[in-house]
């Protein structure tokens, strides 16, 4: 299954310039998900992170993966049209290479567990197959 910009623009709430997610490549319910980033020198966090030597900030990596992790919920029809993805926690989280303009970030999140609508996540984000962060994720859905 591969969703583009549009149809993830259907599913999620985030609009520019926080919508992180630009293509869902694998869906696998019950076991992961892997989406796609596009880091272009136009992303306006690059103005203060850092003028001279821009590098994407690790919160919103984390945040591309729990974008992409609130798209496994809504791809395995296990969360209702009316409820919004609340980020309950992370751990584990490490940062191992910077991310730059031109990288092209790859998001692999593997479901861990599902228990009482909590989602808990192990994500890894690479850039041409090299780990440059990784997280436990954790979040729920609730109405509007």
């Amino acid at each position: 299954m591969v969703l583009n910009t549009l149809d993830i623009m259907k599913l999620l709430p985030h609009r520019y310039p926080f919508l992180l997610v630009d293509r869902i490549d694998e869906f696998e319910a019950g076991k992961r998900i892997v989406g796609t980033k596009n880091v272009t020198i136009n992303e306006p966090f690059f103005q203060g992170h850092f003028p001279g030597h821009p590098i994407m900030p690790g919160v919103l990596i984390l945040e591309a993966m729990a974008q992409v992790g609130g798209l496994y919920a809504y791809l395995a029809k296990e969360t209702g049209e009316n409820q919004v993805t609340y980020f309950l926690g992370i751990d584990k989280a490490k940062f191992r290479k910077p991310v730059l303009p031109g990288d092209v970030l790859q998001l692999d999140l593997e479901l861990l567990k599902m228990r009482r609508g909590i989602y808990c996540f192990k994500g890894r984000a690479t850039v041409d197959g090299k780990l440059v962060a990784e997280a436990e994720l954790k979040a729920t859905f609730v109405d509007e």
